[in-house]
């Protein structure tokens, strides 16, 4: 083994599997009436009366991990003589992945020969998680630690992120949303698309007239970007919103079905600051997936204008 592969618990990587891929978490926190929690088995979490709390006007709050915290969860293993990639989520978002890189430069003077690398997967929960369990499969093959880098950083990049929310309250309280003149309101029942950009940022860039098109076009986005899907495992993470989960499973398995297909529900922390009702997607897309994924619609109604044309020309040439 020539590296560990460390993550942090926002990737939403059930138990199960952070055991079976021997991936070690560092736990984040939220805070409930002054009470602070952490959460390391998302499928034990109740997620159903955390949200539904959350609806209600509970409010949670979140701390970072700072440096030394990440200091002390490295250490044992450069001890051990261990290279590190830490698999963290956006730096967009949050400053974990900073705090990270800041305890990596603090353990260079006390262990010059040993490596750590923080990936930055611009993403979080399963847009996280899967580039951490890549990173545990590479680690399984004895990749090198610098090829294993590179790539992981080329997947994390090709990891489409898109979601819709509910209520973007959460997301513009906690200051996630980047463009603030993309925010719609809850009246008239309009639903914004949004996603994780080519720079780790939130963006909200469509809007859609109820929660059944918002699904919809979720699954539009993957057929028309999803790269080898007989080969790869999509995520579909909900807060609180299991059926429609299971109707976007659906919808993806119809076109372009998947090797497999994960549902969980979102951890706390980062469920925290998505809100109740979110629904997010995560699948491995082409290289220009994060830009390209904007544009699905406008090539749809070319495609669509196009065919209009034909169908008219063809009409006229009849009579």
């Amino acid at each position: 083994m020539s590296f560990i592969v460390l993550t942090d618990t926002s990737g939403n990587i059930p138990r199960r599997l952070l055991e079976q891929y021997n991936i070690p978490v560092i736990a984040l926190s939220y805070t409930i009436d002054g009470v602070e929690h952490t959460c390391t088995d998302v499928e034990a979490f109740d997620g159903e009366s955390y949200f539904r709390a959350m609806k209600a006007g509970k409010v949670v709050t979140t701390s970072q991990v700072g440096p030394q915290s990440f200091a002390d969860f490295f250490e044992p293993w450069l001890k051990q003589g261990k290279d590190i990639i830490f698999v963290s989520m956006a730096g967009g978002i949050s400053g974990t992945c900073n705090s990270a890189r800041i305890a990596a430069d603090m353990l260079f003077d006390s262990y010059p020969n040993r490596r750590i690398a923080v990936i930055d997967t611009k993403g979080a929960a399963l847009g996280e998680g899967f580039v951490a369990l890549k990173a545990a499969e590479l680690r399984d093959e004895n990749l090198g630690f610098t090829e294993a880098v590179a790539r992981l950083e080329k997947y994390s990049e090709r990891m489409c992120n898109v979601f819709t929310v509910d209520d973007l309250m959460f997301l513009r309280r906690g200051g996630r949303l980047s463009n603030l003149s993309a925010l719609v309101g809850t009246v008239l029942n309009i639903k914004p698309l949004l996603k994780g950009d080519e720079t780790g940022h939130i963006v909200a860039f469509a809007k859609l007239r109820g929660r059944k098109k918002a699904i919809e076009a979720l699954a539009e986005r993957y057929d028309a970007l999803v790269e080898r899907p007989e080969r790869q495992c999509v995520g579909i993470v909900h807060a609180g919103c299991l059926a429609d989960a299971e109707t976007l499973a659906a919808l993806i398995r119809k076109n372009k079905a998947p090797k497999e297909l994960m549902i969980v529900g979102y951890e706390p922390v980062t469920g925290s600051h998505v809100g109740p009702g979110t629904l997010a997607l995560f699948f491995e897309g082409r290289d220009d997936v994060r830009i390209a994924i904007d544009n699905v619609n406008a090539t749809q109604d070319r495609l669509k204008t196009a065919i209009s044309s034909v169908r008219t020309a063809f009409a006229g040439k009849e009579k």
